[in-house]
C-alpha cells in the first residue's frame, strides 16, 4: 500500500495556540494514547512537563477494542492524541479519523517508511501494524512522537529533544540486549510459535522463524487445518515449547498442545508473552523496554 492509500489515516497536525496558552496557565498539557507502548514513549519524552494516559490497559486486545463513552471523553479532553495506526485500532478507526479533523492527532506508526513495513497476509493493500517488536522500527515512532510533542509545546522544545535522544539511546541498548540473548539459541531452536501473528517484525529483525494460528489481527479466524499444520511443524522440528499471549485466549494454543500429545510429542507452554499490550503500570513489564526484555528472556529460556 502506498502512502497515498494510507493518507486517510495519517492525520496532519493542526498546531494552534497551545504554546501561548500554556504560558498563560500553569495547567499541564495532556496527551492521550491508545496503547501502553505509545503511552510509555510519551512519558519518556515529556517527563514532568505534560500528563498522559492510555486508553487500552494491560491484557487489552486493540484489534477488538471498542471505545467507551469514557474513552470518548478522554480523547476529547486531550490536547494531543497518539495512536498506532496501520489499522491496529480497527474498531476505533472511524472515531480517530473524525477526531483528526478537529484536533492534533498522530498515527505514529505511519511515520515508518513503506519499504520497512511488512505486508499483511490477511488484508490486501495493508501492512502488519505490530511495528513495536523491532526496536529499530520503533525508533521511528519515538522520534515522530518527539516531533509532535515539540510542536505542541515549543517553549520546552530543548527539554523534549534531549529526552527523546536519551530514550533513543536506551532503545539502542535494548536492541543489543535482544541480539545478545537470542544468540544463545541455535538455528534449529529459533522457532517461535504463538497464538496470533504479532511477532512478524520480531522474526525478521532478529532472525527467528515465527508461526502462528491466527493472522496479524485477532479478528481473523483459524480452522482445524491450521491446527494440524502447526502440529506437524512442531513434531517435525522437535520444538519443545510454544507460547501464549497476555491479550489473546489460550484456547487455540491448548488445542495444539493436545494434538501434539495425541501424536506422542510433548510440547509445553513456554510462558506468556506480551504482544498487543504491556504489563501493569508501575512494574518493569509495564514499560516498553521491560516488556521487550521479559519477552526475550521468556523465549530464550524456554527454547534452549
Amino acid at each position: 500500500m502506498t502512502k497515498k492509500l494510507i493518507l486517510p489515516l495519517t492525520f496532519i497536525f493542526l498546531i494552534s495556540c497551545a504554546t501561548s496558552g500554556n504560558k498563560e496557565s500553569s495547567k499541564k498539557l495532556h496527551v492521550v494514547t491508545t496503547t501502553g507502548m505509545l503511552y510509555d514513549a510519551v512519558l519518556n519524552i515529556t517527563g514532568d512537563k505534560m500528563t498522559c494516559e492510555a486508553i487500552m490497559g494491560p491484557g487489552v486486545d486493540p484489534h477488538l477494542y471498542k471505545a467507551t463513552q469514557g474513552d470518548l471523553t478522554r480523547l476529547k479532553n486531550g490536547q494531543l492524541v497518539v495512536y498506532n495506526g496501520i489499522f491496529l485500532e480497527g474498531k476505533m478507526s472511524d472515531i480517530l479519523k473524525k477526531l483528526g479533523e478537529r484536533k492534533p492527532t498522530l498515527a505514529a506508526a505511519e511515520s515508518i517508511p513503506d519499504s520497512l513495513l511488512l505486508p499483511s497476509v490477511n488484508y490486501e493493500d495493508s501492512y502488519d501494524p505490530h511495528v513495536w517488536f523491532d526496536v529499530k522500527r520503533w525508533k521511528y515512532v519515538v522520534s515522530e512522537i518527539g516531533n509532535a510533542i515539540v510542536s505542541l509545546d515549543t517553549g520546552n522544545a530543548k527539554y523534549y529533544k534531549e529526552n527523546t535522544s536519551k530514550y533513543l539511546a536506551k532503545l539502542d541498548s535494548l536492541d543489543k540486549y535482544v541480539k545478545d540473548r537470542l544468540s544463545e539459541l541455535s538455528s534449529s531452536q529459533r522457532v517461535l510459535i504463538t497464538a496470533h501473528d504479532a511477532f512478524g517484525y520480531f522474526g525478521e529483525a532478529y532472525q527467528i522463524r515465527v508461526e502462528a494460528l491466527q493472522g496479524i489481527s485477532t479478528v481473523s479466524d483459524f480452522g482445524l487445518r491450521d491446527i494440524a499444520n502447526l502440529i506437524d511443524l512442531i513434531i517435525e522440528n522437535q520444538i519443545k515449547a510454544i507460547f501464549v499471549e497476555t491479550s489473546v485466549s489460550e484456547k487455540s494454543i491448548n488445542a495444539v498442545i493436545k494434538g501434539c500429545q495425541e501424536k506422542g510429542h510433548n510440547v509445553k507452554i513456554g510462558g506468556s508473552l506480551y504482544s498487543d499490550a504491556m504489563g501493569e503500570v508501575g512494574t518493569e513489564e509495564g514499560t516498553y523496554i521491560g516488556m521487550f526484555k521479559k519477552n526475550v528472556d521468556t523465549i530464550v529460556d524456554a527454547l534452549k
